[in-house]
């Protein structure tokens, strides 16, 4: 009696534990295949967290490199800005100096010495400035009729020429000295008794800019003049230095 109840519970034992062993089994599994899955979800969650760090490096050094080209496309185009600017201003420049050298290159002026009328200016008993008034021509506008002058405009080489004359006088010959900056240059003297008497003189100076050229009249003398303009002064520029 004994026995049979020890292999009945022996077989209702071994049941149980198989039954155990087959609920257990299948969760295991499942449980392994939801591990497996969530592993792999989380590689290939990995996998596209690093896909987009590398797109985001590689469009980070794109733009950084676009940024350094815009950089050096616009200091390039401001430094042609700049060369087409000094181009222009050269330009204008160059264009300046050669018209103020076209207009400085005419210089040229005649002048007798009494506006109108005839006439003998002098004597007088020390030298005095003489004043050519009656203007044939003044190129350039070098030479002032109120005061005689001639003003050079520009560095060169000028030449003038001087003519004077008056009637014969026992005390009172004529005479006019070319005078620059102050210095005696030239002087055309004549001393007759009677008629008419005449002198000339001429010379080619290196003028500065600035510098005055006049006719001065010698102490004691006389020069006549008329309509016929017997006493003249003359000057051209030759060239520029």
């Amino acid at each position: 009696m004994l026995f049979p109840l020890l292999l009945l519970t022996f077989l209702s034992t071994a049941r149980l534990e198989t039954q155990s062993d087959n609920e257990i089994i299948p969760q295991l599994m499942e449980t392994g295949s939801q591990e497996r899955g969530q592993a792999n979800a989380s590689d290939q969650q990995h996998n596209c967290v690093t896909d987009v760090n590398s797109v985001l490096r590689e469009m980070s050094a794109l733009l950084g490199a676009l940024k350094v080209e815009v950089r050096y496309l616009r200091e390039d185009n401001e430094g042609k800005k700049q060369v087409h600017y000094c181009n222009s201003q050269c330009n204008i420049s160059h264009f300046n100096v050669l018209l103020s050298s076209v207009s400085v290159k005419q210089v040229a002026f005649s002048a007798s010495l009494l506006a109108a009328g005839s006439g003998t200016v002098g004597p007088f008993n020390t030298h005095t400035p003489l004043v050519f008034r009656h203007v044939v021509s003044n190129i350039g506008n070098a030479y002032n009729p109120h005061t005689g002058f001639f003003i050079a405009p520009v560095r060169g080489a000028y030449h003038f020429e001087f003519y004077i004359g008056a009637h014969g006088h026992a005390a009172h010959p004529t005479g006019a000295v070319l005078i620059k900056n102050g210095e005696h240059i030239f002087i055309a003297y004549e001393h007759q008794n009677s008629h008419y008497g005449s002198s000339a003189n001429g010379v080619t100076l290196l003028l500065e800019v600035g510098d005055v050229v006049f006719l001065r009249q010698w102490v004691n003398t006389r020069i006549f003049d008329s309509e016929n303009h017997h006493s003249t002064f003359s000057g051209h520029l030759l060239f520029t230095m």
